[in-house]
């Protein structure tokens, strides 16, 4: 009966709020109806209302599905620090990150159900429903970690924030599991992501071994980086305490990542153009452009540019310290992520397909209009959950006052 009294408070929480709460959330369901409408346009004419063809079947969304695995999985790299290491800074914010990852795996389903020709055959995707193929295929196995550890998530999150709306104290044996045993999940489901692209022989431009690794490192840059803007607004516009030191060794971390990431890249050109072999072609196309088709050059080198500068920030202790150029920082290693997770992987991946034909891909207005729908549904969701889990960090939403103050 308590926990049907913390869902109805819930409920009661995330409907009311100031006007600026209201506008927010009117702008988010414009974004999500206008995506809608671009769905059903698609569902109604098919993926020919997409730029993508035979020669490029995976693209604008299977990039944003593979960055976003990304920013789920970064939530561990708060919770190791916070759980294992009982580092208290980071521990008393480890739970947005955990709203973080619940939001971004939102999406990533979204992007899964929109990418697919027929969208009725979709139950195949649910276990234990659909024929789903296990363990033959990868697909399936990358469905269930990304499922297993939403459902993880969504577990712990509830757990804690009932226990601290109820007054009590959580039990520690069962949260510590469940964390620990998000550890592997977290970074299994980026690197069942990567044996999605490497399983496929056709493709040798992501046969590359060091491909889960380098999915993990810029995994590790993009997700926080998205976590410290949030951060900040939070200590800006709410009275919850975040402090300094926590925000700081977040940022240190990312320059490890980002470094760590970096190497990785470096190692991999060199072993494409060292070796010159005909795999090559795709590198080529991707970094210096063939036969005069370079239209994804200058995104890929802004790419490296802008993970270059941010690492140089945060490097350095007083830019990373300092509000103004570690925002900057966080800003380019979000885009710079998003165009290496995105147009630096897919497209080159597919460019030239398996013929030698060359098809130069960009995104159509209506991919672009269902893309900002579910980008749009993963910022409604954390803001609901942001909604209910505020004001419970704050001592304002209990057993004992269920109508905190409208924020």
């Amino acid at each position: 009966m308590n926990f049907f009294k913390f869902v109805k408070a819930s409920l009661y929480c995330v409907t009311h709020g100031s006007k600026t709460y209201f506008i927010w959330l009117a702008f988010l369901i414009v974004l999500i109806l206008n995506g809608a409408l671009g769905l059903f346009d698609q569902f109604h004419n098919g993926l020919i209302m997409t730029n993508m063809r035979d020669q490029v079947s995976w693209a604008f969304y299977i990039g944003n599905f593979t960055f976003l695995v990304g920013v789920a999985a970064a939530s561990v790299l708060l919770v190791i620090p916070a759980y294992i290491y009982n580092w208290k800074p980071l521990k008393e914010v480890v739970i947005l990150g955990e709203l973080l990852a619940i939001s971004a795996i939102v999406m990533c389903l979204g992007f899964v159900i929109v990418d697919i020709g027929h969208p009725e055959r979709f139950w195949h995707l649910i276990p234990f429903l659909g024929n789903m193929n296990i363990p033959q295929s990868v697909l399936a196995w990358d469905v269930l970690v990304l499922n297993g550890y939403l459902v993880l998530n969504l577990v712990i999150v509830t757990y804690l924030l009932y226990c601290s709306y109820m007054e009590k104290k959580y039990n520690t044996t069962f949260v510590h599991s469940l964390v620990l045993f998000s550890i592997p999940l977290a970074i299994g489901i980026h690197t069942v992501t990567a044996f999605v692209y490497n399983g496929l022989p056709a493709r040798p431009f992501w046969n590359a071994s060091i491909l889960a690794p380098k999915f993990l490192a810029s995994a590790f840059c993009s997700g926080p980086a998205i976590l410290l803007i949030l951060l900040q607004i939070l200590r800006r516009t709410t009275r919850l305490e975040i402090r300094d030191e926590a925000i700081w060794k977040i940022a240190e971390l990312m320059a490890y990542a980002m470094a760590f990431n970096l190497f990785l890249t470096g190692a991999e050109v060199f072993k494409e153009f060292y070796s010159d072999t005909h795999h090559t072609v795709y590198s080529t196309y991707m970094y210096i452009g063939l036969h005069g088709h370079n239209a994804i050059v200058p995104y890929v080198w802004a790419s490296i540019l802008f993970s270059v500068i941010a690492l140089i920030l945060f490097l350095i202790p007083s830019t990373r310290r300092n509000p103004v150029t570690m925002n900057i920082g966080c800003v380019l290693i979000y885009a710079g992520v998003y165009i290496e997770k995105g147009i630096g992987l897919v497209i080159p991946g597919m460019t030239p397909d398996t013929l030698g034909e060359i098809y130069e891909y960009f995104p159509s207005p209506t991919e672009i209009r269902i893309a900002e729908g579910i980008f749009g549904l993963g910022f409604l969701t954390f803001t609901l959950m942001l909604k209910v889990a505020v004001p419970i960090a704050l001592g304002e939403f209990n057993i004992r006052q269920s109508r905190p103050e409208t924020v």
